[in-house]
């Protein structure tokens, strides 16, 4: 996984594609398990949404790559507006196949595949747009510049992680009150022991050995993200989990569970961390 955040944009896209898809999958297994009548469309919608799901990637991905038309006329296309013409026919040309096979469309569920396609291809698409719209043009006016696509992707995992395992540490030594009953073993102290410390870790490396990456500020800031919404993922996941009356949410991975089961924070720190990076960090935008 770390060569592929690391090794250049295309492993980057190339391994978030493949999570993102993997997750829709477990999702709509958890749906199925929820809602027995998931099952009754006759699968053109979710085809659809696992189309879309990469549509919308490509989509996250444009902006500033473009690619020429297949007549060789010379015209441009922005990648991005490719992405937007195949999600909106995924989205809404291949449902209509359950009108014309099953005779019915029912919206419940087509509201839960559009649930699925917010809940975790959009989250992952965001991740994708920070990784490759960053840059890392050399200034000395601005320290984030410095900054290569990969760093914010890889430090919310990090972050992530820091946070998971001190709240399990804190929770373990010191933890008494329960936090939430959706997950009985979270404890409130070992809740606030890991996003304290998540964030007093990123600001140490972030003061002393961060700084030509990132302002002292930015650190912060990002590891609150990741360790706030990323506790309020896994809670979500946990919701869905319940709901559904299982444990994990696939078994690719044995031991850890599935993609779900990994990535659950990070669906909603992405969107976070996008909107911080969007609107606060537009000098390491290109």
């Amino acid at each position: 996984m770390l060569a592929g955040i690391l090794w250049n944009e295309i492993s980057f896209i190339l391994l978030f594609a493949i999570i993102s898809t993997g997750a829709l999958v477990e999702y709509f297994r958890l749906v199925r398990k929820m809602d027995n009548g998931y099952d009754k469309d006759s699968g053109w919608q979710y085809i659809g949404a696992l189309c879309a799901n990469i549509a919308i990637i490509v989509m996250f991905i444009g902006g500033g790559v473009w690619t020429r038309s297949l007549q060789g006329s010379g015209t441009l296309l922005p990648v991005h507006a490719i992405g937007v013409l195949l999600s909106i026919l995924f989205l809404m040309v291949l449902p209509l196949g359950d009108i014309i096979i099953s005779q019915h469309i029912d919206m419940k569920n087509l509201r839960f595949t559009l649930l699925g396609l917010l809940y975790i291809s959009l989250p992952f698409s965001l991740l994708i747009w920070i990784r490759t719209h960053t840059g890392s043009t050399p200034t000395h006016t601005d320290p984030a510049v410095h900054a290569p696509g990969w760093l914010i992707p890889l430090l919310l995992i990090i972050f992530i992680w820091i946070n998971d395992t001190m709240a399990y540490i804190v929770g373990s030594l010191i933890g008494r009150t329960p936090f939430s009953k959706i997950s009985p073993k979270k404890t409130l102290e070992g809740t606030l022991g890991g996003m304290i410390l998540a964030v007093a870790a990123a600001g140490v490396y972030g003061y002393f050995w961060g700084y030509q990456w990132l302002a002292f500020l930015h650190w912060l800031v990002l590891a609150g993200i990741a360790a706030v919404a990323g506790t309020y993922g896994d809670l979500l996941e946990s919701k869905l989990k319940r709901l559904a009356g299982v444990k994990d949410s696939g078994s690719i991975m044995p031991g850890h569970g599935g993609f779900l089961d990994r990535f659950d924070s990070l669906l909603l720190a992405a969107p976070f961390a996008w909107v911080y990076v969007y609107f606060f960090l537009h000098n390491f935008a290109v």
